[in-house]
């Protein structure tokens, strides 16, 4: 209400702002010819130069969410598809390089060999065996229906053929890769040689903890300057950082009491003005009226009856004993609970079982819900009426004639429907007549009763100890904020973002204001999600924006698990694709292993000395030893494992002292004593074929590679 209030107070001010953009657009038509003669505009990306269209894209993206049943956002399916599409670019450049066609007839035979299709009974004929002529006969059919009109079952079966061609495509590149991936017998004899050595070495090991963190700290400006050297390893990529205040828009003092008011004027019976009668109508309260249906209609009741019979642990603990203790006829309240105003009368007291057994047999007629029987309803009464006559004392008769009779889920279990409990059959999906015979009747009573779905012949078989109910007449009206408390909230957020316009500091503007500062850090092109605010999409795509600038500000209208409210945002950071921005999770990899390198910077100063005596004693530790450590297992006892130092004393000639070698733990200094080899074999195949398993399970990594090789444009963030 008042963003609409605010539209139609600036009507003018808005027609004058469109009106001299249309002119400024007209007054430089190259601005509409470069827009229009631009190959990006029909393109959402490039895989190795070659455009994937906009509008095949979009018409995915669609299919994608129809086919989640509204499930996925629709970022969930910009990115599900971009990959799918990529993939299929990626894949369709390479297959051409090397030669390889995947024709109709792989990909039919695929299909054919699917055993949804193979065991699908439209694809059998009359000896129950799979006929490809029924499927091939489907697909036309299909092909026809989608011609008529009626495209959706054709566009899947389109989605289902590409699907299996994306597949053949990568088993067949990935095939012809691995087919490439082999090692020879000397191979292999150096793999168990150089994995099976065993040394003996002499150490000096000064551990990174022996140095305080204080003395290892690392700057920020350290950490990008790190960043920025290896860029390779950290991916730049372009990001955004917000500063917002949410305001939520929710209802004041004042509104809650008028809803009170409100909702407690329908207790009584009340006078109001008829057009139609002409006259002054006395319109029945709560406390009066027996139509209750029409009552919550008339009145437009915000949440629906509720038939349900409720113990006293089911009712509202702040009127429970209230309700328990009143007469029928009586009306609680008003109360608040959940967001709403109620009153509720007390309209039925009952002792009711918790869950009760049953069983039926079911006799259907002409109109019954989901019946498709000829017979009349008084002939389907006539049945169950002799049915009943021969089952009512004869439980084996009960069961033979619901197995031989009954239609629904209950055939073959004897008409048995098991345990309901009392909230289910109270319910709108259960029948209330059925309901009603099997709760308020005892354990052991059978009879003919007519519901939705015709005649029954129910059987109560079980019943749980009964309990005292009541059944409550509620009418609830829910608390909003009214016009003027979402004006007074909208004028707040506007007055922050008039601040921030003029420059001022969102910080100390919230201080002031007693708001709360979020912060989403670093979002990329393509984030969803604000922090605290969850999907934002339109926030991100406006700090995307090519004229945005750090300081910009503006307010949004959001929506947040369907409460509304406004968001003040400031654009506080921003880096370009040619920048690697400081993240939570970069510094979480990089500024351990940046402390540890300045810690052994430290170290290395003390670790003097030609001998590993001498070393020893400048860095005040003593030498220690290591026996039988080999590269397959390279765990140094006392330490933990360390396979860069086992790896270098793999290749350093006997007893001479090592340069200083960085660990996982700390700085080493060694010297190795022995080397003793493995016994010679006759055959190393064993080892052969382990090099190649290991490389014919890196072959599932193709894609990964042939991706980040690959050149790739995208424009996603452009028009999402």
């Amino acid at each position: 209400m008042a963003i609409l209030s605010k539209i139609r107070d600036r009507s003018m001010f808005l027609i004058l702002i469109v009106g001299l953009a249309l002119f400024a657009f007209v007054l430089d038509p190259s601005s509409i010819q470069q827009f229009f003669s631009s190959s990006k505009v029909n393109s959402i990306g490039e895989v190795n130069g070659e455009d994937i269209d906009r509008e095949e894209f979009a018409s995915q993206v669609e299919a994608y969410r129809t086919q989640s049943g509204g499930r996925a956002t629709q970022m969930q399916a910009v990115n599900a598809v971009w990959s799918g599409m990529v993939s299929e670019k990626i894949f369709e450049d390479q297959l051409e390089k090397a030669g390889i066609v995947i024709g109709e007839k792989d990909i039919w035979d695929a299909m054919i060999s699917l055993q949804e299709i193979q065991n699908s009974p439209l694809f059998k004929n009359e000896a129950n065996l799979f006929d490809e002529e029924k499927l091939k006969e489907y697909i036309a059919n299909m092909k026809d229906d989608a011609e008529s009109g009626n495209s959706q079952a054709w566009m899947n079966w389109l989605a289902t053929e590409k699907n299996i061609k994306q597949n053949l495509q990568r088993q067949a590149y990935t095939s012809l890769v691995q087919a490439g991936l082999g090692a020879s017998l000397q191979e292999g004899e150096r793999d168990y040689l150089f994995n099976n050595t065993k040394m003996d070495a002499q150490f000096v090991y000064v551990p990174y903890s022996s140095i305080p963190d204080s003395l290892g700290y690392v700057s920020k400006d350290e950490i990008q300057s790190y960043l920025n050297d290896n860029k390779n390893r950290f991916k730049p990529e372009a990001t955004r950082t917000l500063k917002y205040v949410k305001f939520d828009i929710v209802p004041s003092e004042e509104d809650e009491a008028e809803a009170k008011k409100l909702v407690e004027s329908y207790i009584e019976d009340r006078e109001e003005y008829s057009n139609a009668a002409k006259a002054t109508v006395k319109i029945p309260g709560l406390k009066n009226t027996t139509k209750y249906d029409e009552f919550l209609n008339d009145n437009r009741s915000d949440l629906a009856i509720d038939n349900g019979y409720k113990y006293k642990n089911q009712i509202f603990a702040e009127i429970s004993d209230e309700v328990f203790n009143a007469e029928v006829g009586t009306v609680v309240g008003p109360y608040k609970q959940n967001g709403y105003y109620k009153i509720s009368k007390l309209v039925e007291t009952i002792q009711i079982p918790d869950s009760v057994k049953s069983s039926h047999i079911i006799i259907p007629f002409a109109g019954t819900t989901r019946s498709t029987s000829l017979v009349t309803r008084e002939q389907a009464k006539k049945t169950a009426d002799s049915v009943y006559a021969l089952v009512r004392n004869n439980k084996s008769k009960f069961i033979e004639i619901a197995d031989e009779i009954n239609t629904d889920g209950t055939k073959g279990n004897g008409g048995d429907i098991g345990w309901v409990r009392k909230d289910q059959a109270f319910s709108p999906s259960f029948d209330k007549d059925f309901a009603d015979f099997i709760y308020k009747n005892k354990a052991g009573s059978i009879d003919v009763i007519e519901t939705a779905f015709g005649f029954h012949v129910i059987r109560i078989d079980e019943q749980t100890s009964p309990e005292k109910a009541v059944r409550l007449v509620t009418f609830a009206r829910l608390v909003e904020a009214s016009e003027e408390t979402e004006n007074i909230i909208f004028e707040q957020a506007e007055t922050l973002n008039a601040s921030l316009t003029e420059g001022k500091d969102i910080e100390q503007l919230a201080t002031e204001m007693n708001y709360n500062v979020q912060t989403g850090l670093n979002l990329k092109a393509l984030a969803e999600t604000i922090p605290g605010l969850g999907a934002q999409r339109q926030m991100v795509t406006w700090a995307f924006d090519a004229e945005r600038e750090i300081g910009d500000s503006k307010r949004f209208d959001i929506d947040v698990s369907g409460n509304r409210g406004y968001a003040v945002a400031i654009l506080s950071g921003k880096v370009e694709e040619d920048g690697v921005a400081i993240s939570s999770d970069v510094l979480a990899n990089i500024r351990p292993e940046l402390i540890d390198k300045k810690k052994a910077t430290l170290i290395k100063k003390k670790m003097t000395g030609t001998t590993l005596d001498e070393i020893a004693k400048n860095s005040g530790v003593t030498v220690r030893s290591v026996s039988a450590v080999n590269l397959s297992s390279p765990l140094i006892s006392g330490v933990g494992n360390e396979p860069a130092v086992v790896g270098a004393m793999s290749t350093i000639k006997l007893d001479e002292v090592s340069d200083f070698v960085e660990g996982e733990k700390g700085v080493f200094v060694f010297k190795v004593t022995k080397r003793d080899a493995p016994v010679d074999l006759e055959n190393y195949d064993t080892f052969r074929k382990k090099i190649v398993s290991q490389l014919q399970a890196r072959g599932n990594q193709i894609f990964n590679v042939l991706e980040e090789t690959a050149d790739i444009e995208d424009y996603r963030s452009k028009f999402y």
